[in-house]
C-alpha cells in the first residue's frame, strides 16, 4: 500500500497572533519568539527523514519551513493550498472587535455554521474540500517517504477532523500551537492522526525572546 509521513507544523508566532487579530490571507511575518520557535522546530526535525518540505505562500508559514528545510538543505516549495482560511472582512480586526461589529456573524463563526463565511471570505466546506485536495495532491507524490508540510492554524484544524473522522462543526478539543509538531499518515484512502502536539522542544522557553511590539 502506498502510504506517506506527513509531519504537519504550525507556523511559529507573528504578532498578530499575540493580538489575537485575525491573519487570514493577509501577509504578517513572524516575531522574533516566532523565529526562534521555527529555529527549535527545525532543530527537533534535524535526525528525521525528509525528503520534500512544502509551505503556504504566505510568509509566517515560509519563514518557518525554510528555518527547517536550511538545516538539511532542501528547498521550501509553496503552495497556496496550503494557505490560511480567507476571513474575508474579519482580517486584520481583533476577536472583540469582530464581537462589536458584527455580532451576528461572530455568533455564526463561533458554532462553525459549516456554509457561514464572512463577507469576501471562505467557508468551512470550502476549506475543508482545498485542504483536503491539497494534502491528498502533494502526499501522492511521495509514497513510502516523509515530508513537511507547513502551514497555519485553520489548516491544522481542518487535517486533525480529517484524520480523526472529527464533524466540521465538533468543538475543538485538541490544541494548535505555533511551530508544534503533527504526525499524520497518507494512504489513498485518507489521513491517519499518529501523534498530535509535540511541543517538548518549545518547553526550555526561559531563553525565548519576547516580541518588541507587545513589551
Amino acid at each position: 500500500m502506498q502510504l506517506t509521513r506527513i509531519l504537519a507544523i504550525r507556523h511559529g508566532e507573528t504578532a498578530w497572533n499575540r493580538d489575537t487579530r485575525i491573519q487570514g490571507h493577509i501577509d504578517i511575518p513572524l516575531n522574533e519568539r516566532g523565529l526562534w520557535q521555527a529555529r527549535r522546530a527545525a532543530d527537533a526535525l534535524r535526525d528525521e527523514p525528509i525528503a520534500a518540505v512544502y509551505s503556504s505562500d504566505l510568509a509566517r508559514a515560509h519563514a518557518t519551513a525554510q528555518a527547517i528545510a536550511a538545516v538539511r538543505g532542501l528547498p521550501v516549495h509553496t503552495h497556496a493550498g496550503l494557505r490560511e482560511r480567507h476571513f474575508g472582512r474579519f482580517e486584520g480586526k481583533t476577536w472583540n472587535e469582530i464581537e462589536t461589529g458584527w455580532p451576528d456573524e461572530a455568533l455564526a463563526w463561533r458554532k462553525r455554521v459549516p456554509d457561514f463565511a464572512p463577507e469576501g471570505g471562505e467557508n468551512l466546506l470550502t476549506l475543508r474540500e482545498r485542504i483536503a485536495t491539497t494534502v491528498h495532491e502533494l502526499a501522492a507524490r511521495h509514497p513510502g517517504e516523509q515530508v513537511v508540510m507547513v502551514a497555519h492554524g485553520g489548516v491544522l484544524d481542518v487535517l486533525y477532523r480529517l484524520a480523526t473522522g472529527q464533524d466540521i462543526q465538533a468543538p475543538r478539543t485538541w490544541t494548535l500551537d505555533n511551530a508544534g509538531i503533527n504526525r499524520l499518515l497518507w494512504t489513498p484512502e485518507g489521513l491517519s492522526l499518529v501523534g498530535w502536539a509535540d511541543i517538548g522542544h518549545l518547553q526550555d522557553d526561559a531563553d525565548a525572546p519576547l516580541d518588541e511590539s507587545t513589551t
